[in-house]
């Protein structure tokens, strides 16, 4: 039997590289790439965090002198965000002084590279680093490469961490959301149990995902656009709530790796999904079947 747990420690780890040096940018792209990760830019810190407040990424590689905001204040900015405390942060730059690898490890930064850049060393820094953030942050980590609204909780429904992309959602769930935690987990575990939560205008539902751990539950908060896409795709193409979910993404032109992170289930699961979702209406391809679901969507 396939086991359609996520592979988490597989997944590309995804690295934003701020700079305001279009060179530079360009070498540690195309570096990181050929390395296998996933590469974010942004070419100032109030675009990095910006950027950093929707789609967190494993680790930041910062150039310490930019304008505007400098990449020592930017990342004193970010480690203020206590869900982003454990968010390595390599400053890269021309400054070799020990006041300002002292400024640097002071801010919050981990490692502190000085320029021209040694890839090889540079490499060897980052998945060291990448390692240890894995440790030190347990279950929570490399979750929000997605911009995903994940979250745990215990066994009386409190949260113990969350993606940033949530945090907001859930201030706005105060006291209404404990109940309905728990009796999805004491729902049938076949089909993923969920529930949805009208707060206001808003329409969101909430999915369990797994159990994580002894006393860890692991859920995924859904928006109520995507809530309703996804019902539309369901009746009128007639397919399942898993093919309708699938379909919606791929729609949106995200790959089955991306789609498996989205969801929480593997690549292979996707594909299988979608096998089932070509027989049914009948194409040939991702792509006819993405154009099928436009067209649904937009009628």
């Amino acid at each position: 039997m396939a086991n359609d747990t996520p592979a988490i420690s597989t997944r590309r780890d995804t690295i934003l590289v701020v700079d305001d040096t279009p060179e530079t940018l360009g070498l540690l792209t195309d570096t990181l790439d050929h390395a296998g990760f996933t590469v974010l830019i942004a070419m100032d810190g109030q675009s990095a965090l910006e950027l950093i407040d929707q789609i967190t990424p494993d680790l930041v590689l910062m150039d310490a002198v930019m304008p505007g905001m400098s990449g020592f204040e930017s990342c004193r900015r970010l480690k203020q965000e206590k869900m982003l405390a454990n968010l390595p942060v390599i400053f890269l730059t021309g400054l070799s002084e020990s006041a300002h690898v002292i400024e640097g490890l002071a801010a919050g930064g981990v490692d502190y590279v000085t320029k021209p850049i040694v890839v090889d060393e540079l490499l060897a820094r980052i998945r060291v680093h990448l390692a240890n953030a894995r440790a030190a942050q347990g279950a929570g980590a490399a979750l929000d490469a997605s911009g995903r609204f994940l979250f745990a909780t215990d066994r009386a429904g409190k949260i113990l961490w969350c993606t940033p992309k949530a945090k907001q959602l859930l201030s706005d769930l105060q006291g209404v959301l404990t109940e309905p935690l728990m009796r999805l987990r004491e729902q049938s575990s076949v089909a993923p149990p969920r529930a949805v939560l009208e707060i206001g205008t808003r329409r969101l539902e909430v999915a369990m995902v797994s159990s994580i751990g002894p006393n860890e539950w692991l859920f995924r908060l859904t928006e109520s656009a995507v809530v309703v896409e996804e019902a539309v795709l369901q009746k009128t193409l007639a397919i399942s709530s898993r093919e309708s979910e699938v379909l919606l993404w791929v729609s949106r032109g995200k790959s089955n790796r991306e789609i498996g992170e989205i969801l929480t289930i593997s690549p292979r699961t996707v594909d299988k999904h979608l096998a089932q979702i070509f027989t049914k209406l009948g194409v040939a391809n991702r792509a006819s079947a993405a154009a099928r679901a436009v067209k649904v969507l937009a009628s």
